[in-house]
């Protein structure tokens, strides 16, 4: 795929995780089983989603095109983030909440429990891309309602709720930079994390 297509298949990624974290601020109970809507989206449109490329990566080319996943990513997630500006319901303090509990966590702690993020989304879309048969969906229907359910910090999801909040309650915690990249890298070391277990011949 071209640069341009690459960004904007992720641009629409960003969009349907977005709504998908949408769902969940506005009810966390409910929301982590809708929330299946945005990864089934991606799938279904082949589009271009971090954590769904990530463990995809063999060389500086996939590499280079994986950063341009990321930041169409972040702008589908801005968008949609704009839009929730604009609802009555109190999404921010909710959003705000989610990045309070980052903070409190810890970067490193965030880094590695995202590790657990990245395995279950790499597992989930291989599954659902290689489907035949509604049993090959089953790791999608379970992957995204079990990550948020254990806490597992998504880099895309996390954008939207970060990009939800009021620039004040972000801005100001200085360990921000580094809880966000860690994020990041440990949703890439999760992706990837079946390279170190799986023969070659069983890798996706």
């Amino acid at each position: 795929m071209k640069t341009l297509d690459i960004f904007r298949s992720a641009v629409f990624a960003g969009v349907c995780i977005g709504v998908a974290g949408f769902g969940f601020l506005v009810n966390p109970n409910i929301g982590m089983f809708l929330f299946i809507f945005g990864l089934a989206t991606v799938v279904q449109y082949k589009l271009k989603l971090f954590t769904g490329t990530a463990g995809w990566v063999e060389n500086k080319k996939d590499f280079a095109d994986l950063m341009i996943i990321l930041s169409g990513n972040i702008v589908g997630c801005l968008l949609v983030a704009l839009l929730a500006r604009c609802s009555d319901m109190d999404l921010t303090s909710a959003a705000e909440n989610i990045l309070n509990r980052r903070i409190s966590n810890g970067w490193w702690q965030c880094g590695l429990l995202s590790i657990g993020c990245g395995f279950l989304m790499t597992t989930a879309v291989n599954f659902a891309r290689k489907s035949k048969e509604f049993g090959d969906w089953v790791p999608l229907l379970l992957a995204v309602p079990l990550f948020i359910h254990c806490g597992f910090p998504h880099c895309i999801a996390d954008t939207f709720y970060y990009m939800t909040c009021s620039p004040h309650a972000v801005f100001s915690q200085p360990t921000f930079p580094l809880l966000y990249i860690s994020i990041i890298a440990g949703n890439f070391i999760g992706c990837n994390l079946y390279k170190i277990f799986l023969r070659k011949e069983y890798r996706v």
